[in-house]
Protein backbone atom coordinates (compact mmCIF):
# COMPACT_ATOMS: atom_id res chain seq x y z
CA UNK A 1 0.00 0.00 0.00
CA UNK A 2 1.72 3.49 -0.87
CA UNK A 3 2.08 6.04 1.41
CA UNK A 4 -1.18 8.77 -0.47
CA UNK A 5 -3.08 5.73 -0.01
CA UNK A 6 -2.33 4.82 3.87
CA UNK A 7 -3.02 8.73 4.67
CA UNK A 8 -6.81 8.99 3.08
CA UNK A 9 -7.74 5.59 5.40
CA UNK A 10 -8.96 6.15 8.68
CA UNK A 11 -9.62 4.02 11.21
CA UNK A 12 -13.07 3.51 10.14
CA UNK A 13 -12.21 2.69 6.95
CA UNK A 14 -9.38 0.20 8.15
CA UNK A 15 -11.87 -1.36 10.18
CA UNK A 16 -13.84 -1.62 7.07
CA UNK A 17 -11.73 -3.13 4.81
CA UNK A 18 -10.13 -5.63 7.50
CA UNK A 19 -13.39 -8.02 7.21
CA UNK A 20 -15.11 -9.44 4.45
CA UNK A 21 -18.33 -10.66 3.41
CA UNK A 22 -21.29 -10.64 6.15
CA UNK A 23 -18.75 -10.07 9.02
CA UNK A 24 -17.90 -6.64 7.21
CA UNK A 25 -20.98 -5.73 7.04
CA UNK A 26 -21.97 -5.97 10.76
CA UNK A 27 -19.01 -4.81 11.64
CA UNK A 28 -19.56 -1.46 9.53
CA UNK A 29 -23.32 -1.50 10.91
CA UNK A 30 -21.54 -1.41 14.45
CA UNK A 31 -19.31 0.83 14.16
CA UNK A 32 -21.45 3.69 12.43
CA UNK A 33 -23.77 3.00 15.78
CA UNK A 34 -20.84 4.45 17.55
CA UNK A 35 -20.31 7.71 15.70
CA UNK A 36 -21.11 10.61 17.75
CA UNK A 37 -24.69 11.94 17.07
CA UNK A 38 -23.79 15.17 18.00
CA UNK A 39 -21.14 15.30 15.53
CA UNK A 40 -23.75 13.95 12.75
CA UNK A 41 -26.47 15.96 14.08
CA UNK A 42 -23.91 19.26 13.22
CA UNK A 43 -23.40 18.73 9.67
CA UNK A 44 -27.56 19.10 9.34
CA UNK A 45 -29.44 22.61 9.14
CA UNK A 46 -30.75 22.14 12.86
CA UNK A 47 -28.09 22.13 15.49
CA UNK A 48 -26.81 19.68 18.15
CA UNK A 49 -29.94 20.88 20.88
CA UNK A 50 -32.88 19.17 20.67
CA UNK A 51 -34.22 21.85 22.93
CA UNK A 52 -32.72 25.11 24.40
CA UNK A 53 -31.29 25.04 28.22
CA UNK A 54 -33.44 28.27 28.57
CA UNK A 55 -36.01 30.29 27.22
CA UNK A 56 -34.53 32.70 24.48
CA UNK A 57 -34.91 36.36 24.38
CA UNK A 58 -32.24 36.67 21.15
CA UNK A 59 -32.40 34.30 17.73
CA UNK A 60 -29.19 36.59 16.26
CA UNK A 61 -26.34 38.38 17.25
CA UNK A 62 -24.52 41.40 16.02
CA UNK A 63 -21.03 41.85 17.17
CA UNK A 64 -19.29 44.98 15.99
CA UNK A 65 -15.67 43.92 17.16
CA UNK A 66 -13.29 47.37 17.54
CA UNK A 67 -10.07 45.64 16.76
CA UNK A 68 -6.92 47.35 17.88
CA UNK A 69 -8.13 48.64 21.61
CA UNK A 70 -10.20 51.47 21.53
CA UNK A 71 -9.40 54.16 24.44
CA UNK A 72 -12.46 53.79 26.96
CA UNK A 73 -10.81 57.03 28.70
CA UNK A 74 -11.45 58.88 25.66
CA UNK A 75 -15.04 57.53 24.68
CA UNK A 76 -17.00 56.27 28.05
CA UNK A 77 -15.39 55.96 31.06
CA UNK A 78 -14.89 60.02 32.40
CA UNK A 79 -12.18 60.39 34.66
CA UNK A 80 -11.33 64.62 35.35
CA UNK A 81 -8.51 63.15 37.76
CA UNK A 82 -6.39 62.17 35.12
CA UNK A 83 -7.07 65.97 33.35
CA UNK A 84 -5.79 67.24 36.90
CA UNK A 85 -3.29 65.14 37.22
CA UNK A 86 -2.26 65.68 33.43
CA UNK A 87 1.64 64.95 33.35
CA UNK A 88 2.27 63.90 36.55
CA UNK A 89 3.55 59.89 37.24
CA UNK A 90 1.39 57.07 37.38
CA UNK A 91 1.77 56.23 41.16
CA UNK A 92 3.16 52.78 42.10
CA UNK A 93 0.33 52.51 44.35
CA UNK A 94 -2.33 52.69 41.68
CA UNK A 95 -0.02 50.53 39.11
CA UNK A 96 1.20 47.91 41.77
CA UNK A 97 3.67 46.37 39.63
CA UNK A 98 0.99 45.45 36.40
CA UNK A 99 3.31 44.06 33.73
CA UNK A 100 3.58 46.61 30.77
CA UNK A 101 4.05 45.87 27.19
CA UNK A 102 7.85 45.96 25.49
CA UNK A 103 6.17 49.21 23.73
CA UNK A 104 6.27 51.52 27.32
CA UNK A 105 7.83 49.43 29.61
CA UNK A 106 11.50 50.82 28.61
CA UNK A 107 10.35 54.22 29.56
CA UNK A 108 11.79 56.25 32.08
CA UNK A 109 8.22 57.52 33.56
CA UNK A 110 4.62 56.71 33.04
CA UNK A 111 3.40 60.10 32.32
CA UNK A 112 -0.52 60.83 33.15
CA UNK A 113 -2.60 62.51 30.73
CA UNK A 114 -6.57 63.33 30.41
CA UNK A 115 -8.59 63.24 27.90
CA UNK A 116 -8.70 66.39 25.51
CA UNK A 117 -12.42 65.47 24.93
CA UNK A 118 -15.38 66.90 26.77
CA UNK A 119 -17.85 64.33 28.18
CA UNK A 120 -21.64 65.13 29.20
CA UNK A 121 -24.16 62.40 30.84
CA UNK A 122 -26.92 61.36 28.49
CA UNK A 123 -29.95 58.59 28.46
CA UNK A 124 -31.96 57.78 32.10
CA UNK A 125 -28.58 56.10 33.52
CA UNK A 126 -26.57 59.64 32.90
CA UNK A 127 -23.54 57.50 31.19
CA UNK A 128 -21.16 59.49 30.99
CA UNK A 129 -20.23 59.94 26.47
CA UNK A 130 -17.87 61.82 25.01
CA UNK A 131 -18.22 64.31 22.57
CA UNK A 132 -16.56 62.02 19.76
CA UNK A 133 -19.92 59.94 19.67
CA UNK A 134 -23.00 62.57 19.09
CA UNK A 135 -24.85 60.23 17.18
CA UNK A 136 -24.43 56.76 19.93
CA UNK A 137 -25.55 59.60 22.94
CA UNK A 138 -28.96 59.72 21.07
CA UNK A 139 -29.02 56.12 21.65
CA UNK A 140 -28.25 55.68 25.05
CA UNK A 141 -31.56 55.23 26.37
CA UNK A 142 -31.01 51.48 24.77
CA UNK A 143 -27.81 50.47 26.00
CA UNK A 144 -26.15 48.68 28.42
CA UNK A 145 -22.69 50.31 29.33
CA UNK A 146 -20.81 47.66 30.92
CA UNK A 147 -17.18 49.72 32.36
CA UNK A 148 -15.48 46.74 34.24
CA UNK A 149 -14.55 44.08 32.09
CA UNK A 150 -11.04 42.76 32.08
CA UNK A 151 -9.06 39.81 30.07
CA UNK A 152 -5.72 38.60 30.50
CA UNK A 153 -4.15 38.90 27.15
CA UNK A 154 -2.15 42.50 26.39
CA UNK A 155 -1.40 42.06 23.11
CA UNK A 156 -3.26 41.89 20.45
CA UNK A 157 -3.27 38.45 18.88
CA UNK A 158 -4.18 36.61 21.98
CA UNK A 159 -6.22 39.02 22.98
CA UNK A 160 -8.33 39.30 19.80
CA UNK A 161 -8.27 35.36 19.71
CA UNK A 162 -9.62 35.13 23.18
CA UNK A 163 -12.57 37.39 22.82
CA UNK A 164 -13.16 35.57 19.45
CA UNK A 165 -12.87 32.15 20.72
CA UNK A 166 -12.93 31.70 24.75
CA UNK A 167 -8.81 30.73 24.23
CA UNK A 168 -5.54 32.66 23.39
CA UNK A 169 -4.50 30.33 21.47
CA UNK A 170 -5.26 29.45 18.16
CA UNK A 171 -7.28 26.72 17.11
CA UNK A 172 -10.52 26.67 19.29
CA UNK A 173 -13.94 27.38 17.62
CA UNK A 174 -15.05 31.16 17.45
CA UNK A 175 -18.65 32.01 19.47
CA UNK A 176 -20.11 31.90 15.92
CA UNK A 177 -19.28 28.61 15.17
CA UNK A 178 -20.00 27.28 18.38
CA UNK A 179 -23.55 29.19 18.27
CA UNK A 180 -23.81 27.47 14.56
CA UNK A 181 -23.20 24.10 16.17
CA UNK A 182 -25.62 24.45 18.82
CA UNK A 183 -28.74 26.16 17.37
CA UNK A 184 -28.23 25.58 13.48
CA UNK A 185 -29.62 27.77 11.27
CA UNK A 186 -32.71 29.70 10.97
CA UNK A 187 -32.64 30.05 7.17
CA UNK A 188 -31.97 28.37 4.25
CA UNK A 189 -30.53 30.38 1.91
CA UNK A 190 -27.59 32.48 3.78
CA UNK A 191 -25.08 31.29 5.93
CA UNK A 192 -25.87 30.65 9.63
CA UNK A 193 -22.65 32.97 9.80
CA UNK A 194 -21.73 35.55 8.16
CA UNK A 195 -18.14 38.05 9.11
CA UNK A 196 -17.86 41.87 7.24
CA UNK A 197 -14.52 43.58 8.04
CA UNK A 198 -14.45 47.39 7.11
CA UNK A 199 -12.33 48.49 4.23
CA UNK A 200 -9.53 51.06 4.39
CA UNK A 201 -8.59 50.52 8.29
CA UNK A 202 -6.34 47.79 8.13
CA UNK A 203 -3.44 48.35 10.47
CA UNK A 204 -2.91 44.95 11.83
CA UNK A 205 -4.07 41.29 10.42
CA UNK A 206 -7.42 39.81 10.68
CA UNK A 207 -7.16 36.26 10.65
CA UNK A 208 -9.76 33.90 9.17
CA UNK A 209 -9.16 31.65 11.98
CA UNK A 210 -10.74 34.54 14.25
CA UNK A 211 -13.96 33.31 12.79
CA UNK A 212 -13.28 30.03 11.98
CA UNK A 213 -14.74 25.87 12.82
CA UNK A 214 -11.85 25.00 14.70
CA UNK A 215 -12.25 21.62 15.39
CA UNK A 216 -16.20 21.83 15.04
CA UNK A 217 -17.46 20.44 11.39
CA UNK A 218 -16.36 22.93 8.89
CA UNK A 219 -19.48 23.88 7.86
CA UNK A 220 -20.04 26.13 11.13
CA UNK A 221 -17.33 28.19 9.98
CA UNK A 222 -17.79 31.95 9.51
CA UNK A 223 -18.19 33.09 5.58
CA UNK A 224 -16.81 36.04 4.93
CA UNK A 225 -18.32 38.75 2.73
CA UNK A 226 -15.97 40.81 0.57
CA UNK A 227 -16.65 44.69 -0.16
CA UNK A 228 -15.42 44.32 -3.78
CA UNK A 229 -16.22 42.51 -6.53
CA UNK A 230 -18.16 38.85 -6.03
CA UNK A 231 -19.45 38.91 -2.63
CA UNK A 232 -18.26 35.09 -2.05
CA UNK A 233 -15.28 33.96 -4.19
CA UNK A 234 -16.62 31.62 -6.92
CA UNK A 235 -20.12 32.79 -6.46
CA UNK A 236 -21.41 32.83 -10.26
CA UNK A 237 -20.90 29.30 -12.56
CA UNK A 238 -17.73 29.24 -14.66
CA UNK A 239 -18.53 30.03 -18.49
CA UNK A 240 -20.80 27.16 -19.77
CA UNK A 241 -21.81 25.75 -16.70
CA UNK A 242 -25.73 26.61 -16.56
CA UNK A 243 -27.64 26.33 -13.14
CA UNK A 244 -29.36 23.29 -14.58
CA UNK A 245 -26.12 21.35 -15.10
CA UNK A 246 -24.28 22.50 -11.82
CA UNK A 247 -27.86 21.04 -10.00
CA UNK A 248 -27.36 17.90 -11.51
CA UNK A 249 -23.34 17.71 -10.86
CA UNK A 250 -24.37 18.00 -6.79
CA UNK A 251 -26.89 15.77 -7.11
CA UNK A 252 -24.96 13.03 -8.90
CA UNK A 253 -22.18 14.22 -5.84
CA UNK A 254 -24.23 13.97 -2.97
CA UNK A 255 -24.89 9.80 -4.23
CA UNK A 256 -21.38 8.96 -4.07
CA UNK A 257 -21.05 11.13 -1.28
CA UNK A 258 -23.76 9.04 0.58
CA UNK A 259 -21.91 5.87 -0.63
CA UNK A 260 -18.86 7.05 1.14
CA UNK A 261 -19.98 7.99 4.05
CA UNK A 262 -21.84 4.77 4.76
CA UNK A 263 -18.34 2.90 3.43
CA UNK A 264 -16.18 5.23 6.13
CA UNK A 265 -19.03 7.36 8.59
CA UNK A 266 -16.64 10.44 8.68
CA UNK A 267 -19.17 12.97 9.54
CA UNK A 268 -16.90 15.76 7.64
CA UNK A 269 -18.64 14.17 4.39
CA UNK A 270 -21.82 15.38 6.02
CA UNK A 271 -20.52 18.77 6.01
CA UNK A 272 -18.66 19.09 2.50
CA UNK A 273 -22.22 18.22 1.36
CA UNK A 274 -24.03 20.88 3.08
CA UNK A 275 -21.46 23.71 2.18
CA UNK A 276 -21.65 22.30 -1.54
CA UNK A 277 -25.87 22.64 -0.86
CA UNK A 278 -25.69 26.21 0.88
CA UNK A 279 -22.98 27.50 -2.31
CA UNK A 280 -25.51 26.54 -4.34
CA UNK A 281 -28.17 28.41 -2.72
CA UNK A 282 -26.03 30.94 -2.40
CA UNK A 283 -25.85 32.26 -6.04
CA UNK A 284 -29.07 33.54 -5.88
CA UNK A 285 -29.41 34.73 -2.22
CA UNK A 286 -26.33 36.72 -1.88
CA UNK A 287 -26.72 39.19 -4.39
CA UNK A 288 -30.32 39.73 -3.37
CA UNK A 289 -29.06 40.59 0.38
CA UNK A 290 -25.96 42.42 -0.93
CA UNK A 291 -28.25 45.11 -3.05
CA UNK A 292 -29.35 48.33 -1.56
CA UNK A 293 -31.54 49.61 -4.16
CA UNK A 294 -34.52 48.82 -2.65
CA UNK A 295 -33.81 50.58 0.24
CA UNK A 296 -35.44 53.91 1.15
CA UNK A 297 -34.02 57.32 0.94
CA UNK A 298 -35.36 57.60 4.70
CA UNK A 299 -32.95 54.76 5.59
CA UNK A 300 -30.27 55.33 3.64
CA UNK A 301 -29.77 58.95 5.11
CA UNK A 302 -30.28 57.61 8.49
CA UNK A 303 -26.89 55.82 8.09
CA UNK A 304 -25.13 58.75 6.13
CA UNK A 305 -23.23 59.21 3.00
CA UNK A 306 -20.85 56.78 4.24
CA UNK A 307 -23.34 54.11 3.50
CA UNK A 308 -23.39 54.54 -0.40
CA UNK A 309 -19.91 53.27 -0.38
CA UNK A 310 -19.59 49.59 -0.34
CA UNK A 311 -17.04 48.20 2.71
CA UNK A 312 -17.35 50.99 5.05
CA UNK A 313 -18.60 50.41 8.59
CA UNK A 314 -22.02 52.32 7.77
CA UNK A 315 -22.43 49.90 4.88
CA UNK A 316 -21.86 46.66 6.70
CA UNK A 317 -24.13 47.74 9.20
CA UNK A 318 -27.05 48.28 6.85
CA UNK A 319 -26.12 44.96 5.28
CA UNK A 320 -26.03 43.47 9.33
CA UNK A 321 -29.37 44.93 9.44
CA UNK A 322 -30.62 43.03 6.39
CA UNK A 323 -28.93 39.99 7.27
CA UNK A 324 -31.03 39.87 10.95
CA UNK A 325 -34.05 40.51 8.94
CA UNK A 326 -33.18 36.99 6.69
CA UNK A 327 -32.31 34.98 10.10
CA UNK A 328 -28.17 35.06 9.85
CA UNK A 329 -28.39 33.59 13.18
CA UNK A 330 -24.10 35.10 14.03
CA UNK A 331 -23.21 38.92 12.37
CA UNK A 332 -19.58 39.97 12.73
CA UNK A 333 -18.30 43.03 12.01
CA UNK A 334 -14.70 43.58 11.91
CA UNK A 335 -13.84 47.50 12.38
CA UNK A 336 -9.85 47.79 12.60
CA UNK A 337 -7.10 50.48 13.37
CA UNK A 338 -8.04 51.66 16.98
CA UNK A 339 -4.38 50.61 17.89
CA UNK A 340 -3.69 54.71 18.79
CA UNK A 341 -0.11 54.45 20.31
CA UNK A 342 0.41 57.76 19.17
CA UNK A 343 -1.38 60.14 17.63
CA UNK A 344 -4.60 59.65 19.56
CA UNK A 345 -6.47 62.75 19.43
CA UNK A 346 -6.64 63.18 15.64
CA UNK A 347 -6.59 59.07 15.20
CA UNK A 348 -9.22 58.57 17.17
CA UNK A 349 -11.59 61.88 15.81
CA UNK A 350 -11.53 59.68 12.43
CA UNK A 351 -12.57 56.56 14.10
CA UNK A 352 -15.55 57.22 15.93
CA UNK A 353 -16.42 59.77 12.88
CA UNK A 354 -16.48 55.98 10.79
CA UNK A 355 -19.02 53.97 13.10
CA UNK A 356 -20.56 57.25 15.22
CA UNK A 357 -23.67 57.06 13.20
CA UNK A 358 -23.57 53.45 11.34
CA UNK A 359 -24.33 52.36 15.57
CA UNK A 360 -26.86 54.75 16.03
CA UNK A 361 -28.60 53.77 12.35
CA UNK A 362 -28.55 50.10 13.19
CA UNK A 363 -29.88 50.50 17.05
CA UNK A 364 -32.54 52.81 15.57
CA UNK A 365 -33.29 50.57 12.40
CA UNK A 366 -33.85 47.67 14.35
CA UNK A 367 -35.88 49.52 16.92
CA UNK A 368 -37.66 50.41 14.04
CA UNK A 369 -38.61 47.14 12.52
CA UNK A 370 -39.29 45.08 15.65
CA UNK A 371 -36.16 43.43 15.45
CA UNK A 372 -34.05 44.91 18.57
CA UNK A 373 -36.12 42.77 20.95
CA UNK A 374 -34.76 39.60 19.77
CA UNK A 375 -31.29 40.94 18.14
CA UNK A 376 -28.47 41.34 20.65
CA UNK A 377 -26.34 43.77 19.48
CA UNK A 378 -22.49 43.68 20.81
CA UNK A 379 -19.85 46.79 20.65
CA UNK A 380 -16.27 46.36 21.89
CA UNK A 381 -12.75 45.65 21.18
CA UNK A 382 -10.29 43.26 22.79
CA UNK A 383 -9.20 45.77 25.38
CA UNK A 384 -8.59 49.50 26.46
CA UNK A 385 -5.90 51.69 26.52
CA UNK A 386 -3.73 53.06 29.21
CA UNK A 387 -4.20 55.86 31.85
CA UNK A 388 -0.44 56.94 31.14
CA UNK A 389 0.78 58.77 27.87
CA UNK A 390 3.16 56.03 25.63
CA UNK A 391 6.32 58.02 24.59
CA UNK A 392 6.24 61.87 25.48
CA UNK A 393 3.15 63.77 25.90
CA UNK A 394 3.49 66.90 23.54
CA UNK A 395 0.92 69.62 23.11
CA UNK A 396 -2.40 68.54 21.11
CA UNK A 397 -0.93 64.73 21.11
CA UNK A 398 -0.08 61.69 23.01
CA UNK A 399 -0.37 57.64 22.66
CA UNK A 400 -1.82 55.33 25.03
CA UNK A 401 -0.24 52.12 25.67
CA UNK A 402 -2.56 48.34 25.58
CA UNK A 403 -4.42 48.12 28.85
CA UNK A 404 -6.12 44.65 29.81
CA UNK A 405 -7.14 45.88 33.37
CA UNK A 406 -10.79 47.57 32.66
CA UNK A 407 -12.56 48.05 29.25
CA UNK A 408 -15.59 49.27 28.34
CA UNK A 409 -18.20 47.14 26.13
CA UNK A 410 -21.88 47.80 25.06
CA UNK A 411 -24.91 46.03 24.70
CA UNK A 412 -28.34 46.59 23.69
CA UNK A 413 -31.48 44.71 22.69
CA UNK A 414 -32.50 40.67 23.59
CA UNK A 415 -33.66 41.70 27.00
CA UNK A 416 -30.33 43.75 27.60
CA UNK A 417 -30.80 46.34 30.43
CA UNK A 418 -31.79 49.46 28.73
CA UNK A 419 -30.32 52.52 29.45
CA UNK A 420 -27.92 51.23 32.14
CA UNK A 421 -24.48 51.51 33.36
CA UNK A 422 -22.90 48.39 35.20
CA UNK A 423 -19.29 48.49 37.02
CA UNK A 424 -16.71 50.85 37.44
CA UNK A 425 -13.49 51.41 37.61
CA UNK A 426 -10.75 53.42 40.25
CA UNK A 427 -10.48 57.40 39.72
CA UNK A 428 -7.42 56.80 37.81
CA UNK A 429 -9.11 54.52 35.23
CA UNK A 430 -6.20 52.09 36.03
CA UNK A 431 -8.48 48.77 37.64
CA UNK A 432 -12.10 47.81 38.17
CA UNK A 433 -13.30 48.97 41.43
CA UNK A 434 -17.00 47.77 41.36
CA UNK A 435 -18.53 44.16 39.28
CA UNK A 436 -15.30 43.00 37.81
CA UNK A 437 -16.59 41.26 34.10
CA UNK A 438 -13.91 39.19 32.43
CA UNK A 439 -14.41 38.26 28.58
CA UNK A 440 -15.49 34.75 29.52
CA UNK A 441 -18.25 36.55 31.24
CA UNK A 442 -19.84 38.04 28.33
CA UNK A 443 -19.98 35.34 26.21
CA UNK A 444 -21.82 33.25 28.69
CA UNK A 445 -24.05 36.09 28.73
CA UNK A 446 -24.31 36.20 25.28
CA UNK A 447 -25.09 32.50 24.85
CA UNK A 448 -27.64 32.80 27.77
CA UNK A 449 -29.59 35.43 25.47
CA UNK A 450 -29.75 32.69 22.73
CA UNK A 451 -31.35 30.10 25.34
CA UNK A 452 -28.09 27.93 25.86
CA UNK A 453 -26.25 26.70 29.13
CA UNK A 454 -22.45 27.55 28.06
CA UNK A 455 -21.61 24.99 30.61
CA UNK A 456 -23.39 22.20 28.92
CA UNK A 457 -22.80 22.85 24.92
CA UNK A 458 -19.73 20.89 24.93
CA UNK A 459 -17.73 19.17 21.82
CA UNK A 460 -15.59 15.60 22.95
CA UNK A 461 -12.16 16.69 21.05
CA UNK A 462 -9.48 14.60 21.65
CA UNK A 463 -10.55 12.61 24.65
CA UNK A 464 -11.77 15.76 26.24
CA UNK A 465 -15.70 18.13 26.63
CA UNK A 466 -14.62 21.28 25.22
CA UNK A 467 -17.09 24.45 25.69
CA UNK A 468 -16.39 28.10 24.41
CA UNK A 469 -16.01 29.01 28.28
CA UNK A 470 -13.37 26.71 29.10
CA UNK A 471 -13.63 26.19 32.54
CA UNK A 472 -14.25 29.54 33.76
CA UNK A 473 -17.29 32.47 33.05
CA UNK A 474 -20.68 33.10 34.61
CA UNK A 475 -24.03 34.49 33.78
CA UNK A 476 -24.13 39.38 34.38
CA UNK A 477 -27.21 38.78 35.91
CA UNK A 478 -27.35 42.14 37.11
CA UNK A 479 -27.64 43.46 32.96
CA UNK A 480 -30.51 41.13 32.33
CA UNK A 481 -34.21 42.88 32.39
Amino acid sequence: MSGRSMTRLNRRSMLARSVTGVAGSLASLGFMHLLSQDALAATESKGVLDQLHFPAHAKRVIYLFMSGGPSQLDLFDHKPLLNQKNGEDLPESVRMGQRLTGMSGNQSRLPLVGSPFKFSQQGPSGAWISELLPWTSKIAGELCFIRSVHTEHINHDPAITFCQTGHHLAGRPSIGAWLSYGLGSANENLPTFVVLISKDRIDQPLYSRLWGNGFLPSMHQGVQFRNAGDPVLYLHNPPGVSSRSRRSMLDRLAELEEMRFVEEGDPEIKARLAQYEMAYRMQTSVPEVMDLAGESTETLELYGEDVKTPGTFAANCLLARRMAERNVRFIQLYHPGWDHHGGLPGRIKQLTKDVDQGCYALITDLKRRGLLDDTLVIWGGEFGRTNYCQGKITPGDFGRDHHPRCFTVWMAGAGIKPGFVYGSTDDFGYSVAENPVDVHDLQATIMERLGIDHERLTYRHQGRDYRLTDVSGKVIRDVIT
